[in-house]
């Protein structure tokens, strides 16, 4: 059979003033809405509810933080006996992604009823309204995985850049950074084409240009608009061309260290960006995007350098540290367990599509180079 390269939108986005009318089309059948316990008694949860006023509903408000196993079993069980039409997934990554596996779960019931995933994104970061993946953890084994299929993918997704307005800083700056990382990502990964190059190039320029505007000033909705929209561009970059090793790392790190995803993203970028450009077809990939964002290049490597200043510029604007032991972890146990997270990080699905291809000894190496 011939190889060919696809590229599959899935998700109706739906953006621009009163947006949420979309969810009245629901009316007269059963919603489920899986959330976390700040957005159900926040205004956001009642604006949801508004819309679905004509629809039977109900509100698992359970998601925690890089989505439990045990907290994905408890909202299955819930909606087992609903058997809701269209399940939909209010607040950042964590419940959208819990809200995806719960729905994998409940498919499994019964694989002839049909159920709409309906996401609605309240930080501009992870893209999972758009996106195959949704990351599961096992605290009690220290694990923190991907889960991978185009069924997790929503149908449709509704960006609201009220919903981002009170966003604190410090998470508009590391969700920004972690979208930066999945536009980046997906341009060089081994994945990419014309298609997610569009997207993911699109989604940068927006990121560099407006994420220090909305880190200043929270209430420029313009620049919120223009983050969440990227957010949501980078997403559909990296779900159809992939990650890479710096995703793959920030999973095995996140999951043992307890660290917070986008910011550890942020940390390993500027790293990660020099170890792949070592590759002269990597090197001119990392010299368009900066040609792009409008920096300086006059040659590859020139290119590299220049986004390398510019990303590190920017944690360093966001109070993001250059080290591990900056971000508050015991270097004794990091050593300790330094060759587990790089064999974790070796089998992660991200790490897969990487331009250049680790062994366990270079990520120890690399590893090391941060602990600070």
């Amino acid at each position: 059979m011939t190889r060919y390269t696809s590229f599959h939108p899935k998700t109706e986005i739906v953006f621009g003033p009163g947006l949420l009318d979309r969810l009245e089309a629901f009316g007269g059948q059963r919603v489920g809405i899986v959330t976390d316990s700040f957005l159900a008694g926040s205004g956001a949860l009642q604006r949801v509810m508004h819309h679905l006023r004509d629809a039977e509903v109900q509100v698992f408000e359970d998601a925690a933080p890089e989505s439990p196993l045990e907290v994905v079993q408890r909202g299955a069980r819930m909606f087992e006996n609903f058997k809701p039409d269209a399940i939909v997934a209010l607040g950042g990554g964590s419940p959208i992604d819990a809200a995806k596996a719960i729905l994998a779960i409940v498919r499994g019931f019964d694989s002839d009823h049909r159920i709409q995933l309906v996401a609605i994104p309240t930080t501009s970061g992870t893209g999972s309204e758009v996106t195959a993946y949704a990351v599961v953890s096992d605290p009690a084994k220290g694990l923190k995985f991907p889960l991978v299929s185009q069924e997790l993918v929503p149908d449709i997704a509704l960006l609201d850049p009220e919903l981002v307005r009170t966003a604190p800083a410090r998470v508009t700056a590391d969700t920004g950074m972690d979208v930066i990382t999945h536009a980046i990502e997906a341009v060089v990964s081994t994945g990419a084409n014309n298609f997610s190059d569009a997207c993911a190039e699109k989604a940068l320029e927006l990121a560099f240009g407006y994420l220090p505007r909305a880190y200043e000033d929270g209430d420029d909705m313009e620049a919120r608009d223009a983050m969440h929209q990227a957010s949501c561009l980078a997403g559909i970059a990296f779900t159809n061309a992939g990650l890479g090793l710096n995703h793959g790392l920030a999973h095995a790190l996140g999951g043992r260290l307890h660290l917070v995803h986008g910011r550890l993203n942020a940390l390993l970028l500027p790293v990660l960006i020099a170890w792949n450009a070592e590759a002269p077809k990597t090197a001119r990939r990392y010299a368009r995007i900066s040609r792009r964002i409008g920096l300086d290049v006059p040659s590859p490597r020139a290119g590299v350098r220049a986004l390398t200043r510019e990303i590190e510029a920017l944690n360093k604007r966001f109070g993001i540290p250059s080290t591990l032991k900056g971000m508050g972890v015991d270097l004794n146990e990091f050593c300790r367990i330094r060759s587990e997270i790089a064999a974790a990080a070796l089998a992660d699905a991200c790490t897969a599509s990487n331009p250049r291809t680790p062994t366990q000894a270079e990520l120890d190496s690399l590893l090391a180079s941060l602990a600070g």
